[in-house]
């Protein structure tokens, strides 16, 4: 089970706080009474959540490379974090196309970089790599895939991820084998929420053509995709921390993914996304060829059920409807970090598995 007040007054230090999900976790965090360091480059997106939200406030946020080890470390000395969470990354699979050297430096080398400071630290206890679903050798089968099957991600974005939980794993056997820091990764499918403007993805392409009054253009509709909301992804990376810092025996690789019912065809979801929004919403299928990408990706995730007994929280219905209730917040000028607290509080109400 996670309870939040284990985190509180813990000196925690996220990378890639200014994402996305980094600013979910870091509020989350903050909520929790957290001493919160972010380690990052600038915020990836204009506008971003980082900033509408002001996320930097009640933390240390750090702007530096992760591909910077210098720097990285001269942070990693400041904040000597009891606990780290790793969430930098070049995330987006179309952009590794077209930059896969800084795809496989930021990814790669990133993980080496903090690797290397939790390496040198004293003080950390509790490491966690944060990968994606795509590092799986993928066959398109009809199944989930478990924690034990090959890792080969096919383009540079997947494979980097994939070359990165392999670093973290002979950092575990080489460096941490005698059990002084836990460590961990986490692979988990596509998440949506509000907040997020990336390119490239399903439900922000979503939210901006609601926002200019267009149809959705529609890329693949036929891909299917394991969707959960930010926050089921981000807590159970905190329990796992949580655990893994209470008891170096939870430490392991785990999949953090929804049920099968919540794996959707891209079509079928943005159909429910139109349903939500209302206002006449509609989409185009417009397939454009374009770089491949995996047609059928899905999770397993018994271990994380069995070990922490651990289930998703809200179903697609209820991602949706929080990612249109927060969409709608911001277009009708309300404050967005006070939407974030109340979907965070009703996120810890409704689970079965936070401690309140």
């Amino acid at each position: 089970m996670l309870d939040l007040n284990f985190y509180k007054n813990k000196r925690v230090l996220v990378t890639g706080h200014t994402g996305f999900k980094g600013s979910w976790m870091c509020k989350v965090l903050k909520n929790a009474g957290a001493i919160v360091t972010g380690y990052s480059l600038t915020p990836p997106t204009e506008p971003a959540l980082f900033d509408m939200a002001e996320i930097e406030k009640g933390m240390t946020s750090v702007i530096g490379d992760i591909r910077d080890l210098d720097a990285l470390k001269a942070c990693f000395d400041t904040a000597r974090p009891e606990i780290v969470i790793h969430l930098a990354a070049q995330p987006i699979v179309r952009d590794s196309y077209k930059q896969p050297r800084y795809t496989y430096e930021t990814n790669v080398m990133g993980t080496v970089n903090i690797l290397e400071c939790v390496r040198l630290s004293d003080s950390v206890k509790s490491f966690l790599n944060v990968t994606t679903d795509k590092v799986y050798k993928n066959n398109e089968w009809e199944w989930g895939y478990r924690e034990n099957e090959p890792l080969d991600g096919f383009d540079p974005y997947s494979n980097s991820k994939s070359c990165s939980e392999l670093v973290t794993h002979s950092y575990k056997d080489s460096f941490f084998a005698d059990g002084r820091v836990a460590i961990s990764t986490a692979r988990a499918g596509n998440v949506i929420g509000g907040g997020d403007f990336a390119n490239d993805r399903i439900i922000p392409d979503c939210i901006r053509a609601a926002f200019n009054k267009k149809d959705i253009i529609v890329r693949n509709p036929h891909s299917t995709r394991p969707y959960q909301h930010v926050l089921e992804p981000v807590c159970a990376y905190l329990m796992i921390a949580q655990m893994q810092y209470e008891d170096g025996k939870y430490a392991g690789y785990y999949n953090v993914g929804p049920d099968d019912c919540d794996c959707f065809k891209t079509g079928a979801l943005v159909d429910l996304f139109c349903s939500t929004w209302g206002e006449g919403m509609k989409w185009i299928n417009r397939y454009d060829g374009g770089p491949h990408e995996a047609n059928f990706l899905k999770l397993d995730c018994s271990k994380l059920k069995t070990v922490f007994d651990w289930k998703p929280v809200w179903n697609l219905d209820g991602a949706i409807g929080a990612t249109v209730e927060w969409s709608k917040c911001l277009r009708d000028g309300k404050n967005v970090a006070d939407c974030m607290d109340k979907q965070i509080s009703e996120f810890i109400c409704a689970s079965s598995w936070i401690k309140r």
